[in-house]
Formats: C-alpha cells, structure tokens, sequence
C-alpha cells in the first residue's frame, strides 16, 4: 500500500539479534522477540554510510557505550602453578672410603645433625693405610740418609717419597694429615675422616660405629641446604612466556604475609604426553634455613612478551574465528569497524600488530551491538548496490529484435 503523507515506509523487518536476518512481514524470533522494521530512509543512510554507525549521544548513554584511548604499554601474563621444595642436586656428597676398614669412633650420631667443611665423622682403621703410612716414613727416612749421594740416587729417593704421598692423596688422606704424619713421624692406628663439604647429614648408615665397610660403601649423606632446588610444571601452551633466568614469586601457606623468589635453572626438554605438562627446576635461595625439602608452595611468574606495543583491552576485540574485529569511534556520534591483526595476549589486553594507531578512540562497551548495526548496513549497502548494478543492466540491455512479419 502507497504510505499517506508523512508516514515512513517499511521496507522489510529484520532480527534483533542478527540483522542478516530478514523477513517480508513482522514476526518474532526464537526467543519472543519483535522482528525491527527497516525503513527506507534508513536504507538509505546505511548505503551512503557503508558499515558506519551512527548513534544519538543519548543512545550512546542507554547503550553504555564507553570507549578508551589506543596506547602503547607493556604486555604481561601471569601464570600461577604449585610445586615442591627439593635438594640442590649440586651440593650434595656422599662420604664413603676407597679403602676396607673398621669404623671405631663416630661424631656424627643423628640424622640433621648440621657440619662444616673440615669437621670430623669419624675414626676408621685400615690395615692398608697403616702400611702406606709406614711406606711413608720409611721413604723419608731413606732419603735422608742419602743427603750426600749422588744426585740420581736422591732423585731416586724423593720419588719413592713422593709416590707414598700421592697414595694417601689418592684415598682422600687430606695434605694437613700427610704433613703431620711427616712431622711426628708416627704411624696412626686410625684416620679421621672429615667432612668435604658443609651442610646437613640427611642419611647415616644405621649401626656405623664398629662396622666393616668396603670401598663404594656410602656412610654419611651430606646436603647442603643455602639453596633449594623448587620443580614445577607449567602447560606447553605457557612454554613460550618462560625461560632459563626467568623470576618467580614463591608463597607458602607455612610463612604467611611472606614472599621468597626464585629463578629458572632448568627446563625439561620433553613434553609429558599425559598432563601435555613440562617441568621446570628453580633455584630459590635459602639463607636462613627456614625452608624445607618436601614443603608445598604456589608460584607465580609474571614475564614481560612485549614491550612498549600498541595495546587493547581483550574485551574491546571481537573475533568472529576467521575475522579479529575492534569498533572505532570516529567521533560525532559515529562508529566503524576494523579489522585488526592481533599479537600476544597477556593479563586482559591483546596486541595489536596492524589495524590501530597510536590515539585511535576504540569502543570498550556495547560493542557488539554496534557491530550488529554496522553488519546490518553493510547488508543494506550490499542489497541496494545488487539493485542499482541489476537497474542499471536492465536500462542498458538492447530492445528486443521484432519477429519476422509483426510490424507497429
């Protein structure tokens, strides 16, 4: 019917939700909603304008439309996982003898009983470096008594001397030992064994005092505990964000209000086909032995993936799968969509690596219903090109030729 004066012409109604969706005649959708008529001054606008949007600022107030500033900043991600405390694999030594003995006398009696580098463990009596020990004297004495030989054979002399020395060297007979053993020039029934390094006994062999040990045999188990090694995992998808030298904060539930930091040391190079997990060992320093082996804590690390990019709240993109779409506020009013290439999302911002500038005002709010507009006058624009394009054959189509004989 031809509209009366000053009415609107209704060309067809289309679907709140997606305006792609079209029908002849008012209907409602799935659910209940009114189908929103489309006139043809509309129509119209929408093909002048193409995909802009332009909305009433009091509209823009209802909608909620809020914007932000395209600016450059750093972008961050944190990732929060949990691990355990362990032993440093790399301060930790097992005291044995490479030679048969009898262990006589003990200083070390409980396990965590803490040592130092030097402090003895116990006393051991071993028939070989008894008689090594009397090799040694024996060499000593001998090469002085040929003070005024010829100088091969004192040669001769300090070598034999020199042999038994290095012998004890070779079964950890320390050199202030070696040294004492020359000055007093007496044999000692039984050797202290010292500790090589500090730290706290985490292992002692049950029944030491009075045992046979063999060489090989581990007696003692020393670890030192200035640094403890903290393995984690993280998902391969998180790998990226990560490497060796990467900072860590560490909580445990065991010193709340307390923070300790670590620092990656080692990356597993192989990905758990189970969990699609890898694991990660940090060293985390110890200084005040308030830490333990077997303790849980959570770990969050915080890298840096850019810095100083071109940056958007991730709530600002909208992805359509094949598409990465932000809405841009031209100003009086008026919005636009643009396709936009996207980097590395960190902590609730996204990179943008073309599409934006610096300054750039895009939407942060009610963005998608104006994407629902611009999508629904893109159409509009398409629709009314095909039927300006298909007047536009008809008009220039030649008349058809008259059949024979049929004349005006």
């Amino acid at each position: 019917a031809t509209p009366s004066t000053g009415e609107r012409k209704i060309l067809f109604y289309r679907n709140p939700m997606d305006p792609t969706i079209t029908s002849p005649v008012p209907r409602k959708d799935d659910m209940g909603m009114d189908y929103v008529p489309v006139y043809a001054d509309e129509a119209e606008s929408a093909a002048a304008q193409g995909a802009v949007v332009t909305i009433d600022p009091a509209v823009q107030q209802n909608m909620n439309v809020l914007t932000e500033s395209v600016a450059r900043r750093d972008i961050s991600h944190q990732i929060r996982t949990v691990g355990y405390l362990g032993y440093d694999q790399e301060k930790m030594v097992s005291v044995t003898t490479k030679y048969p003995g009898f262990i006589e006398e003990t200083y070390v009696n409980y396990i965590g009983q803490p040592v130092k580098k030097g402090d003895p463990l116990f006393e051991i009596y071993a028939p070989e470096l008894v008689q090594t020990e009397q090799e040694l004297l024996a060499a000593k004495q001998y090469r002085a008594s040929l003070a005024s030989a010829p100088g091969d054979v004192r040669r001769r002399a300090e070598a034999l001397l020199e042999a038994a020395r290095q012998r004890l060297a070779y079964w950890d007979i320390s050199e202030e030992q070696i040294r004492r053993l020359e000055e007093t020039g007496e044999v000692f029934r039984t050797l202290q064994v010292v500790a090589p390094a500090s730290g706290v006994v985490m292992k002692r062999m049950p029944g030491l005092e009075g045992m046979a040990t063999r060489p090989g045999m581990e007696l003692l188990h020393i670890a030192d505990l200035s640094d403890l090694w903290l393995t984690v995992e993280i998902f391969e998808d998180q790998l990226p964000w990560l490497d060796v030298g990467s900072t860590a904060t560490i909580t445990l539930t065991y010193f709340p209000g307390e923070t300790f930091h670590g620092r990656v040391r080692y990356i597993e190079p192989e990905v758990s086909e189970k969990t699609r997990t890898v694991q990660l060992t940090l060293e985390v320093p110890n200084s005040r032995d308030r830490l333990r082996v077997g303790m849980y804590t959570t770990v969050l690390f915080e890298p840096v993936a850019a810095r100083n990019v071109i940056a958007v709240p991730s709530q600002a993109v909208l992805r359509t799968g094949q598409r990465n779409v932000v809405i841009v506020a031209l100003g009086e009013g008026q919005f636009a969509p643009r396709d936009v290439q996207l980097g590395p999302e960190g902590d609730s911002v996204t990179q943008v690596i073309d599409g934006l500038s610096d300054g750039d005002e895009i939407v942060t709010s009610a963005q998608f219903l104006l994407d629902s507009e611009s999508r629904f006058r893109e159409a509009i624009a398409q629709m009314l090109g095909g039927e300006k394009d298909q007047k536009g054959k008809e008009e220039a189509a030649p008349p058809a030729a008259h059949p024979p004989g049929h004349q005006h």
